[in-house]
């Protein structure tokens, strides 16, 4: 009886010292659930999740063991893009509000809620620097007086940011703050070449969250107005320069998200210079067999590469570099259970009856020849090839496949000059050519 007292004395004081993870979204409608995952240096770890209330409220309550540092809520597939990272230092409740529109508003959280006016303060000064550049950055009194401002900025935060968790993220966003004055070419100049000085790369706690990849991915992408690859080389160079010397892991995610990003935009050129010059050799170097794959199969079906060579047919033998006489030869990867497939192959071959010259070689992953035997019978005048295994088979990580259907345009050297995304993007690459 006395441990049963005890023990209802101090429920509500274990009650008490839970923290506990509060949103709302909006609208609604849009959100289902919340997911809390504890973020590291190497990944994500999941937590907890919550389904949202006709208001769109969640609450998800952490132990008082959790874990103090970076979380993040994903809110909607795909995570890695739809999330955000919290702080949390297991002294204080998180509460946020949160819609597509407007991002996150950190209601309840001293350490958020100073992260997110200290952004905020920044965003005003900088937009102040950038006014005066762009009206000609001559007067010295308004250059001193600016910069000043942007100095107590940073400072003041910094004082407010004393042993608290926030307090490496404010120092590692310190800006450049010139000593004298400067015209826009030097501090320009100057601004790029100390970018990365304040910035901890070894620091698992930024490590953990998105403020790396973030300021590496501001400065690469957002930094000059210009877009060309030489200046795009030069930011890569740096970014390279500034984590040399760190552990191989510490580097490869940085220069791995800069190469999807590239990859994304179709930049070949600059994905596979990061690839060639630093990126494969780290791969190596920490075992990553997948990455190494990935890179090594990205650099070979890259624009201006030849394809690389397999054979289609057994019996009798053919391979894709014996194909003869047609200026372009346009491959498919496909197969006979994909809908989308058997929606886009009669398109194209309505598309080759009006275009000489082309000729399609359609190579099908495929678990059985079952389908595929009956289905090729409907498209004669392609090179028909099989690859049993679907997945699994060896072509699908030769040639980087993710979905199906993949088309590659050939030239008559079989050299990559295309990589559709559609049909819709094949009938405007032919069309042009024809």
């Amino acid at each position: 009886m006395k441990k049963l007292f005890i023990f209802l004395l101090l429920f509500p004081l274990l009650l008490l010292s839970q923290q506990k993870i509060n949103g709302t979204f909006s609208p609604a409608e849009d959100f289902t659930y919340a997911f809390l995952y504890k973020a590291t240096p190497d990944g994500a770890n999941y937590v907890n999740r919550a389904k949202l209330d006709s208001l769109g409220n969640f609450s998800i309550a952490l132990d008082e063991n959790a874990k103090t540092g970076i979380y993040k809520i994903v809110y909607a597939i795909p995570p890695e893009e739809n999330n955000f990272d919290l702080v949390f230092n297991g002294k204080e409740d998180v509460s946020f509000a949160f819609s597509m529109s407007d991002g996150v508003n950190f209601t309840e959280s001293t350490e958020n809620k100073l992260w997110a006016s200290y952004l905020n303060s920044m965003d005003v000064v900088n937009q102040t620097i950038s006014n005066y550049f762009t009206r000609g950055g001559k007067n010295k009194k308004a250059f001193n007086s600016i910069f000043k401002t942007l100095k107590e900025t940073q400072t003041s935060y910094e004082g407010l940011a004393k042993g608290k968790l926030i307090e490496v993220f404010i120092k590692a966003n310190s800006p450049y703050i010139p000593e004298t004055f400067e015209d826009l070419a030097s501090y320009s100049k100057n601004l790029k070449a100390n970018f990365f000085n304040s910035v901890d790369f070894t620091d698992d706690l930024l490590r953990s969250s998105s403020l790396i990849t973030d300021r590496v991915s501001g400065f690469v992408f957002g930094l000059s107005a210009n877009t060309d690859n030489i200046t795009y080389q030069n930011h890569v160079d740096i970014v390279a320069e500034a984590i040399k010397g760190t552990d191989a892991k510490i580097q490869s995610p940085v220069l791995e998200m800069l190469w999807q990003e590239f990859k994304r935009r179709e930049n070949h050129g600059l994905a596979n210079y990061i690839s060639e010059n630093f990126l494969l050799d780290i791969a190596k170097a920490t075992e990553n067999k997948i990455l190494e794959q990935q890179l090594i199969s990205y650099k070979n079906t890259s624009i201006g590469a030849i394809a690389p060579d397999f054979t289609i047919q057994n019996e009798p033998s053919l391979k894709l570099s014996e194909l003869k006489g047609d200026k372009y030869y346009v491959l498919i990867f496909w197969s006979s259970v994909c809908e989308h497939c058997l929606k886009e192959l009669p398109k194209v071959k309505n598309l080759m009856s009006t275009i000489s010259n082309t000729k399609i070689v359609a190579y099908g992953l495929e678990k059985d020849a079952v389908n595929w035997s009956e289905e090729i019978k409907k498209y004669p005048d392609f090179v028909h090839g099989i690859g049993l295994g679907k997945w699994e088979n060896p072509l699908v990580q030769t040639f980087a496949i993710t979905a199906t259907p993949t088309y590659f345009v050939l030239d008559a050297n079989k050299k990559i000059i295309a990589k559709p995304y559609d049909f819709e993007g094949l009938e405007k690459f032919l069309s042009i050519e024809k």
